[in-house]
């Protein structure tokens, strides 16, 4: 039942209860009528007397702001103000129409005679202060007659309102004392009646209302504090409290949905922040090794609850080979096949378990965890696989996994993916342009850097180091008798021994022409002439066919130079050039070591 039909019900039956308290109330009205009358004439004659008061003294204010201060306003609304007073005889008819005896009328004519003396005494102040005599005008209105006059009003007024006290007091006594007889036993009645009717209504309403509207205030209060844990109580029935706890349920459901939203949208800032910043990252990256800090780094607080394994593609072994690790995952092996992971087979994110069930990848070891739901991301760009992101939640400990949308999985994989992609390009770049494309050996840019570097280290650990300078002896026949061909194939086999031969492919290098380069850090004069001598020997049993032909022999002189035996670390590849120039002058296909006389011509 709504709450206007309950009103409408406790109206019917208050009506009933007046009917029937009526018969006493009927006895008693003409008591009160003329009680009633009595007050409502007082009532007037005070309201009509006091706005006499208040005409007055308004204004002689009114004047006597305008005598100090002769601002035309206050001017305006004085004569505004005394013109809307009535005439004497106005006033007092309006005074006998209410109900004023001839004694109150002559106390209260006196009154407003004296009244006029005073509104004579404001104009004629008034007329001082537009003339400009602001003394005269002060006279006026605040001398001591002024004030006499306006006491003797008030004093007339005062007259006028105990006579008028004096008789209506008595009027009502008498209509009072008519009536109470009457009047008490209709309250009694009509009062033993609404008790009873107001104890059932309070019950209805106490039950109906008041406890479902402190319910909802709480309910309210928490809401407005977005609190949204804060339920309301299912009201049924079909009135203004079950529409107004249908309406909290409601906007209780839009806060919800609209709190979610928010999280989800700070979530979302929050994970394109830090994929924003994992990739600004990896751009500054000039190594793989760099690359890995970073993943290793970012990745556990991008995928939040998610073991994982970084795997680049090493592609001579043609193998898929674990780069890195976190928070550290056990179900996928640290090297297997690219053919094992359907993610590199399929070039899509690949999950065996979840939402969707497909087929496990044969890299996993999951034994009796079937159902965790593994993630297997290619690293692509460029048409170009690169490597793989491997994750697995990990339980916590509630025993739930943890969960990731594949919008953040697909944005995180082709970050890494273009990531890997532009360190190989710079990669494929840089060996461009520090490899001899011919030999496959470092060239001179090459050397210059790792000369400066292999220097510092040998002087750092107090280490010798030796230099050993190599030329292809008569390397000019081999293009005048088999041609260009020929002689590329020769520097290209003699390549092919020199990175054999030393303990890093890195320290062989192409100086120039058919001149080769080698860097032994950490061997002296002695154990760099035996390197030197087997690289010789080597170089003889090379064999080069071209054109069904065998070019050949093929033979080398080299010259040796050790620091610090032979002289500083700045001048040994020097040293090696004057021992090499010897070793051609000495018949060629021989090793000649630098001597201390020769190094220090060659500086002079």
């Amino acid at each position: 039942m709504r709450l206007s039909a309950i009103i409408n019900w406790a109206y019917g039956a208050t009506t009933l209860l007046a009917l029937a308290s009526g018969a006493t109330m009927l006895v008693a009205s003409s008591a009160q009528d003329q009680e009633r009358s009595a007050v409502a004439q007082r009532y007037k004659l005070d309201g009509a007397s006091s706005k006499l008061d208040t005409e007055i003294y308004a204004l002689s204010g009114l004047a006597r702001e305008y005598a100090l201060s002769g601002d035309p306003t206050h001017l305006a609304v004085y004569r505004r103000e005394s013109a809307s007073l009535d005439a004497l005889e106005s006033r007092m008819r309006k005074m006998r129409d209410v109900g004023a005896t001839n004694a109150e009328l002559e106390a209260l004519k006196a009154a407003l005679h004296w009244a006029d003396a005073l509104q004579e005494e404001q104009q004629a102040a008034i007329v001082a202060r537009e003339r400009g005599d602001k003394a005269e005008a002060l006279q006026i209105v605040f001398g001591a007659e002024y004030e006499r006059e306006l006491d003797r009003v008030e004093a007339l007024t005062e007259r006028f309102r105990y006579q008028l006290d004096q008789r209506t007091e008595a009027e009502i006594t008498a209509a009072t004392s008519t009536a109470r007889t009457w009047k008490a036993a209709s309250e009694i009645v009509l009062g033993s009646t609404a008790f009873l009717f107001l104890g059932v209504l309070y019950f209805i309403f106490r039950r109906r209302v008041l406890q479902p509207v402190v319910r909802l205030s709480d309910v309210i209060s928490r809401l407005a504090a977005q609190d949204y844990a804060a339920e309301p109580a299912n009201y049924e029935h079909v009135d203004e409290i079950g529409d107004m706890a249908k309406a909290l349920r409601v906007f209780r459901e839009n806060g919800m949905e609209r709190q979610r939203l928010e999280a989800e949208r700070d979530v979302d800032r929050s994970m394109r922040d830090l994929l924003s910043r994992m990739t600004q990252r990896m751009q500054g990256c000039d190594t793989t090794h760099d690359l890995k800090g970073v993943i290793q780094r970012f990745v556990p607080q991008i995928a939040s609850g998610f073991a994982g394994r970084l795997y680049l593609i090493d592609e001579p072994r043609g193998a898929m080979v674990q780069a890195c690790s976190w928070l550290g995952p056990v179900h996928s092996r640290a090297e297997f096949s690219p053919l094992a992971c359907w993610a590199l087979r399929r070039g899509v994110v690949h999950r065996h378990a979840g939402e969707h069930i497909d087929v496990p990848c044969a890299h996993l070891d999951l034994g009796e965890a079937d159902s965790v739901d593994t993630i297997c991301l290619p690293l692509t760009a460029q048409r170009d696989t690169h490597g793989l992101l491997y994750l697995e939640p990990q339980r916590s400990a509630a025993g739930e996994q943890a969960e990731m949308p594949e919008i953040y999985l697909r944005m995180l994989a082709e970050n890494v993916g273009l990531a890997l992609a532009n360190l190989r390009l710079r990669d494929a770049l840089r060996s461009m342009a520090m490899l001899d494309p011919l030999t496959g050996l470092a060239n001179r840019r090459q050397l210059d850097e790792t000369l400066e570097t292999q220097l510092a280290q040998a002087g750092r650990r107090r280490q010798p180091i030796s230099c050993v300078m190599l030329d292809v002896d008569h390397f000019k026949r081999f293009n005048d008798d088999f041609g260009h061909d020929a002689g590329d194939a020769v520097l290209r086999e003699v390549g092919i021994t020199l990175k054999k031969s030393v303990r890093e492919g890195s320290l062989a290098f192409r100086y120039g022409g058919e001149e080769f380069l080698l860097l032994m850090p950490g061997l002296g004069p002695t154990q760099g002439r035996a390197r030197a001598e087997e690289i010789r020997c080597k170089i003889e049993t090379i064999r080069v066919v071209h054109g069904g032909k065998e070019v050949g022999p093929i033979t080398a002189s080299l010259g040796l130079a050790s620091s610090p035996a032979h002289c500083s670390m700045d001048k040994i590849v020097h040293a090696a050039d004057a021992a090499l120039l010897c070793a051609k002058k000495a018949g060629r296909n021989q090793v000649i070591v630098a001597e201390v006389q020769q190094v220090n011509q060659t500086a002079a």
